[in-house]
């Protein structure tokens, strides 16, 4: 069965306080909650990376999340680019 044409992808860049804050965790918690599909990780540069696959209203609603994200990270930007899904499945905390 196709995917439905409602599925989106969000790549995005969370830049502050955003390490060794639990945010990977609260990511992955929130976007299993929502039925999102995807993953998260830290850049070397002290940046969070993560990259969303669902619904629409969903994806747009985890990538609001991300501007505030855990409680203890202090979210200075959040760049996002959209795209076509890629087949995402589950979502995980990359190392």
């Amino acid at each position: 069965m196709p995917e439905s044409d409602d599925r989106t992808r969000a790549h995005v860049f969370v830049s502050g306080t955003v390490q060794g804050v639990y945010y990977r965790a609260n990511t992955r918690d929130t976007a299993r909650e929502l039925g999102i599909d995807g993953w998260v990780r830290n850049l070397p540069d002290g940046r969070v990376e993560a990259v969303f696959e669902g619904s629409e209203d969903s994806v747009s609603e985890m990538v609001e999340w991300c501007h505030t994200g855990s409680p203890a990270a202090e979210v200075e930007d959040v760049e996002v680019e959209y795209g076509d899904p890629e087949g995402e499945d589950g979502f995980r905390i990359r190392r």
